[in-house]
């Protein structure tokens, strides 16, 4: 992971199920990015969860994803509901 990105303050966890149903995916899970924008479709791997400690009625955190296929060699950042599971990060038994 690049150096830029160690600093930042992440949640640490892995699945976690929120009282309310909501999953925040673990790091180093496979999205898809669902939102309306040129990067819809395209999938990419969860480097990073920030979450945000505000007073709503579910949780609010957006996923550093590295995408695959695009000329933007950096992560970037999406909202929770901008992405979709499409694989658990793999586990080496």
């Amino acid at each position: 992971m690049d150096e830029r990105w160690s600093s930042l303050a992440v949640w640490p966890i892995r699945g976690e199920q929120h009282s309310l149903g909501i999953e925040v995916f673990p790091i180093g899970s496979r999205v898809r990015v669902t939102n309306y924008s040129p990067f819809r479709g395209l999938r990419g791997t969860i480097r990073a969860v920030d979450n945000i400690d505000v007073d709503f009625d579910e949780p609010f955190c957006f996923y550093l994803i590295d995408l695959e296929g695009v000329q933007i060699k950096e992560p970037m950042w999406f909202e929770y509901h901008e992405v979709e599971l499409v694989a658990p990060p793999h586990v080496d038994s």
